[in-house]
């Protein structure tokens, strides 16, 4: 295992080890014998949210075991970011809230302004193995050993701003198990703290790293801590953390198949986006207006949506507004790219979105499961063709066999 190019042939090998039929994995799963035949031959994406929990939980694995593990290519730009993770391990499993792993730190006002810097980074993927570590290290310092209350609560509070990073970026990467114990922090400061806002800031963190075989208990959590700071909010932060909340339940609703809830929470955070500005370079987790339509794209391509209809809603968005969130950027043009790539007469089109994607976030874009296997369906469809020199090199940085 780990050597197949797609999710299809990593499912042959997983159902041949379960000594599972097609058909047997297809009724359990709920998806089509024909669908799954095609997916196992590398001439159907398996990239849908939906698809991959319902096949690992009918196959008794990990999403992991299907989409494969942390994957390091010779391309430098792909590998970089997995070299930093030992040390952002290191730092989340060796500090707690009376002992901190080292004795020295900072001025605490440094380390805020130095979290602000990662958070709104460009390059976000290498600053983080760079520069978050030693500052978890620090924030815990001030943590155990605070000056008085309100730098006490503020330690405490860019803390969760650490943590936040630390649970995407391994998430990203394929670091499932670091990204949920950078969560599990998380909450443990909330808790500590004690307020709405960071309460529910840890639980957006925990919606997006639960085990994802039941998509329903990502729904019910996801809406437990949306409608439990609901009341608690005003203004400003609290409305971008319940927007966040709002958009990670529309999220699950999706993918648990639940169309009613789904529309209902993205029209909440619709209403909610229009009451702040739209700047997702300045708001918590980048909630906005603009946001909010990048996450109408994302969903559509997890319901399925046609190419054309992505396009539609595309026009929506003024990149402009992206440009200081490279992450939630590239992620709007790779949506874009995967839904055009799965219908013949867009495959060049897509190449051209997925390869935008690649140049604004090259880190992420290389390291993202659902880009590379959409790159390596294309590939094998297009076997006996003239395979197109950009979608050659793109497999090629990701470490895609063609």
């Amino acid at each position: 295992m780990g050597d197949e190019a797609t999710i299809g042939a990593r499912l042959r090998t997983l159902r041949r080890w379960r000594r599972m039929t097609l058909a047997q994995v297809a009724g359990q799963a709920g998806l089509s014998t024909g669908f799954l035949s095609m997916a196992e031959r590398g001439l159907r994406t398996l990239d849908r949210r939906s698809h991959i929990a319902a096949l690992a939980a009918a196959l008794r694995v990990s999403e992991a075991d299907l989409t494969g593990g942390a994957y390091l290519s010779a391309d430098l730009v792909q590998a970089e970011p997995h070299i930093t993770i030992p040390n952002l391990r290191a730092a989340l499993l060796t500090n707690t809230l009376t002992a901190p792993a080292v004795a020295d730190a900072r001025p605490l006002t440094e380390l805020v302004a130095e979290m602000a810097r990662i958070d709104r980074s460009e390059h976000k993927f290498t600053d983080v193995g760079r520069m978050l570590p030693g500052l978890i290290d620090e924030l815990h310092v001030h943590a155990c050993a605070p000056v008085d209350e309100a730098a006490y609560r503020l330690a405490l509070s860019t803390l969760i701003d650490a943590f936040q990073t630390a649970t995407f970026v391994p998430k990203d990467l394929g670091y499932g198990d670091l990204a949920s114990i950078a969560a599990m922090r998380a909450s443990e400061v909330a808790r500590t703290l004690g307020d709405p806002i960071s309460l529910g800031k840890a639980a957006s963190l925990r919606v997006h790293t639960l085990p994802t075989t039941s998509w329903q208990v990502k729904l019910r959590t996801a809406e437990t801590a949306a409608e439990a700071l609901q009341p608690q909010v005003a203004d400003g932060l609290g409305i971008q953390v319940l927007g966040m909340l709002t958009l990670a339940s529309a999220l699950a609703a999706t993918v648990a198949h639940n169309a009613g809830r789904a529309d209902h929470w993205l029209a909440q955070a619709d209403q909610l986006a229009r009451r702040i500005p739209d700047t997702p370079g300045e708001n918590w987790g980048a909630f906005s207006v603009s946001n909010v339509a990048v996450w109408r794209i994302a969903l559509a391509v997890e319901r399925g949506e046609s190419g054309g209809t992505v396009l539609n809603l595309a026009r929506h968005v003024d990149e402009r507004r992206l440009a200081a969130r490279s992450g939630r950027h590239s992620a709007f043009l790779a949506d874009i790219g995967r839904a055009l790539a799965r219908e013949r007469r867009t495959r060049g089109e897509a190449v051209q979105w997925l390869l935008r994607a690649e140049r604004v976030a090259p880190h992420k874009i290389r390291n993202d499961v659902k880009v590379k296997e959409t790159v390596a369906v294309m590939l094998e469809q297009g076997k006996g063709a003239s395979l197109d020199r950009e979608l050659r090199g793109m497999a090629s940085r990701m470490g895609v066999a063609h």
